[in-house]
């Protein structure tokens, strides 16, 4: 079975137009009379959209280590060890470097009552990139037993190829609802198409979808010596396209 799977959208944002009149030219007009051709303003426009969609085979996720101290130094070369176990974990788990790139690195003083400097805390942060989806649980239990203590938000979305080929499809989409609304609307009016006169596409977009992932539920299910296991729902690509036709008097 395909994996991808098309949505229903005929009608969905459909927008129909008769310019001009229907019927044939007139005697006081007889410029606009052409043997076989319909009139330049006899136009019907349509505005559909259309949408596909597949399950994920990319997934972004942020993960990082945080650090408390009564110096700035103390939390800096925490948060470097940290940071170091973490670059370690991932080349373990043979994630490729261009795969990780650097996220939030921050320090900061902690004001207390008094305004006066309470403890430094910190934070650094990776940005990793999984092109196994089946392997984001798998990542995210090594990286939390390596120090990992900030799991952020889990993206699943679609390598570039995969996007560029669904993109097409719900061009596809669009167009084959247009054509079929354009058809019920000549056939309602009582004229025929007599083809296309411009075609323009616009919005496409992957909508990817986004899991959140609290750390004490993974810490829980590590303690429990269970593996952390996020189904991702699929992802859908969506195009709008206006297509206007040409058409006559039958």
């Amino acid at each position: 079975m395909d994996r991808r799977q098309f949505l229903a959208a005929s009608g969905v944002g459909a927008v129909a137009a008769l310019a001009g009149c229907i019927g044939s030219a007139t005697d006081d007009d007889p410029a606009d009379s052409s043997e076989g051709g319909s009139d330049a303003d006899n136009e019907i426009t349509v505005s559909t959209s259309g949408e596909v969609e597949t399950e994920p085979d990319k997934a972004t996720v942020s993960i990082g280590v945080e650090a408390r101290g009564e110096s700035a130094e103390t939390v800096t070369d925490e948060l470097a060890a940290g940071a170091d176990d973490l670059r370690e974990t991932f080349d373990d788990l043979g994630i490729p470097a261009d795969n990780v790139e650097e996220g939030r690195y921050r320090v900061r003083p902690i004001p207390g009552p008094d305004d006066e400097i309470e403890e430094i805390r910190g934070s650094h942060s990776f940005e990793v990139t999984i092109d196994d989806v089946d392997r984001v649980g798998e990542v995210i239990d090594a990286s939390v037993e390596a120090g990992a203590d900030d799991i952020g938000r889990v993206n699943f979305t679609l390598q570039e190829e995969t996007r560029d080929e669904l993109r097409k499809d719900a061009i596809d989409e669009a167009l084959a609802n247009a054509d079929e609304e354009a058809e019920h609307i000549a056939a309602n009016r009582g004229v025929a198409l007599t083809g296309t006169e411009s075609v323009a596409t616009s919005d496409v977009q992957v909508h990817s979808v986004s899991h959140r992932t609290a750390y004490d539920t993974v810490a829980e299910a590590d303690d429990a010596g269970a593996s952390t296991d996020i189904d991702a729902d699929p992802v859908s690509v969506s195009a709008s396209t206006t297509v206007t036709y040409g058409f006559a008097e039958e």
